[in-house]
């Protein structure tokens, strides 16, 4: 019984994954998020004293040689151009369509209309709260660096701020449509993938980077950010329907009768 309700669960998840083109989305934001978030990234992480190198391999949980080789790819070149207001502009607008596409992702699952001038407002705050995230995580990293008890408290502690980030994008991408307490099951979902899919970085991009670096070059290094980008893809819808699925397990509340 208890096996044959799993598999329904289990149809069910994929039936709605599948709806959503889970795959194809996924693929289309690592491509957006390599051209358009990235140099946004950049230039942020610069601007507020950091490397956006060091900040991507701490995302993938790189060892020291594997951290190397993507800070190759972000090697500033010699004679660097002025930043126009054009430029400034772009890359702003780069990101907030990487912020846009997660928005329309969380509008299909929880079934939200969108496209008022209010989606704007919404992209603005949680590409402001992303650049607070990528800071708490780097404080994280250096905090429990050197910290006894292994590597169990980098995860918790990774799972507990990745839960009320993804919480707080559900919220403010949705522009508060789907209250809190709906909204909890996904960010729950979506922070446990977020860490498995952390820790499965740190144990096997690692080598596949160093070995894509020395067969293929840089080119083998972006292949494998890519493959991470489409993950992240994978994560976020994941955690979205299974905690849709959950809300919708819940039985409605019951009437009260006069």
């Amino acid at each position: 019984m208890i096996r044959r309700l799993g598999a329904v669960q289990a149809g069910r998840l994929w039936e709605r994954l599948s709806t959503l083109d889970f795959i194809g989305h996924s693929f289309s934001l690592a491509a957006l998020a390599m051209m358009c978030f990235f140099p946004f990234l950049i230039v942020v992480t610069a601007a507020a004293g950091e490397d956006a190198a060091k900040v991507l391999a701490h995302w993938l949980g790189l060892n020291e040689q594997a951290a190397q080789a993507v800070t190759s790819l972000f090697s500033p070149a010699e004679n660097m151009g002025t930043f126009t207001v054009t430029s400034a502009l772009l890359m702003i607008f780069g990101a907030e369509a990487t912020a846009a596409v997660l928005q329309s992702w969380y509008q299909e699952v929880f079934d939200v209309s969108g496209r008022t001038w209010r989606d704007l407002t919404a992209q603005l705050y949680w590409l402001a709260s992303l650049l607070a995230y990528c800071a708490v995580q780097t404080l994280l990293g250096k905090a429990f660096g050197g910290a006894p008890g292994g590597a169990f408290l980098p995860i918790l502690s990774g799972f507990a701020v990745a839960t009320l980030f993804w919480w707080w994008s559900l919220y403010v991408l949705l522009r508060g449509a789907v209250p809190w307490r709906s909204s909890f099951p996904a960010a729950v979902a979506t922070g446990a993938c977020w860490t498995g899919l952390g820790v499965f970085s740190a144990h096997f991009f690692s080598s596949t980077i160093i070995a894509n670096e020395q067969k293929y070059g840089p080119i083998g290094v972006v292949i494998v950010i890519l493959s991470w980008l489409v993950a992240v893809g994978v994560v976020i819808h994941l955690g979205a329907v299974v905690g849709r699925l959950y809300g919708e397990r819940r039985p409605p509340p019951a009437e009260t009768h006069r």
